[in-house]
């Protein structure tokens, strides 16, 4: 990972929709909308549990952390989106790509870990639910998500240093939605098959490995769940399963499918809808599915609202 002093782009221009001018102004609504949405609904989330002590245990920690990578991830992606949604050439300084494909990076990668970590958790929680609190105790809680971030950090210095090592010397036009890996990487003038074989090997153990084991976790919760006596019970927790799966299939699924070969033969098109998949939708279902079906965050909300409303009339 020699670094190479060869680059002549100073900026790079994002193309993101220009090709259908005709519908910017309407996505950059949409998009608008869902932003701030996503914002709410997860600041709403890291509020609640850090006012109500009842929700100082694992598994709504684990859900703050998570709400906390949702709004950094969403930050560090549809601002620049809307830039480029509202401005005929949108443009971005070398170093500004970097730091939006570093962050994209740390905090995608940190939440690949991170919804592993949950999915591990809930294991715990449901298969063996007499040994949990020893199973999930505050040292191993901490350790879970001190290591999600580390790895998360460890993977984009080394994917973001490796990849703006390359040369870059014209041309400058990003046909994508940001600065991710797969586009960027698209426009070095060298030869990039070392670091195709890392990103191949690395999206295996950072998305594809993850994903197996979250899906091998409710494999075994829903051989538990189909024991469980109680109808009402079994198909509450079989739907929370399910919800919990779609969001995690929906964001693993489409990271795997562009980060697994960055020089993939799926049209730019295509490429842009699988990254507003993970970039826009997950952190936008994220906070309905993990929060509004869950009765104690919604207890919780509500008695944070009628307080706030007593000491507004008092």
């Amino acid at each position: 990972m020699k670094r190479q002093n060869q680059s002549s782009v100073i900026e790079f221009i994002i193309l993101g929709f220009s090709d259908v001018p005709e519908l910017q102004e309407d996505l950059f609504g949409i998009f608008l909308v869902i932003y701030l949405v996503t914002l709410m609904g997860n600041a709403i989330i890291i509020v609640v549990i850090l006012l109500d002590q009842s929700l100082h245990v694992p598994m709504y920690l684990f859900l703050q952390n998570l709400s906390m990578i949702e709004v950094s991830f969403s930050a560090a992606i549809i601002p620049e989106m809307l830039v480029v949604l509202s401005t005929e050439k949108a443009t971005i300084s070398f170093s500004g790509c970097f730091a939006q494909m570093y962050f994209i990076l740390l905090f995608g990668g940190t939440e690949c870990f991170l919804l592993g970590a949950m999915a591990y958790d809930r294991f715990a929680a449901i298969c063996h639910p007499l040994n949990y609190p020893v199973i999930m105790n505050k040292q191993v809680f901490m350790k879970l998500v001190i290591s999600s971030w580390a790895l998360g950090f460890m993977v984009a210095t080394v994917q973001t240093s490796w990849v703006f090592s390359f040369p870059f010397c014209g041309p400058n036009e990003i046909n994508h939605l940001s600065c991710e890996t797969p586009p960027v990487l698209e426009l070095a003038c060298a030869d990039t098959f070392l670091f195709e074989i890392y990103a191949f090997t690395g999206t295996i153990l950072i998305v594809v490995v993850p994903f197996l084991l979250i899906l091998l976790s409710y494999i075994r919760i829903l051989f538990v769940i189909l024991k469980m006596s109680s109808t009402t019970g079994r198909q509450k927790a079989f739907s929370t399963c399910a919800s919990h799966l779609t969001s995690v299939t929906l964001f693993y699924g489409t990271a795997n499918m562009t980060y697994l070969q960055p020089k993939s033969s799926y049209s730019p098109e295509t490429k842009k809808l699988m990254s507003l998949a993970y970039s826009l939708l997950t952190p936008l279902l994220n906070p309905l599915i993990y929060s509004l079906r869950n009765n104690e965050m919604k207890t919780a909300l509500m008695k944070l609202w009628q307080r706030a409303v007593v000491s507004r009339t008092v």
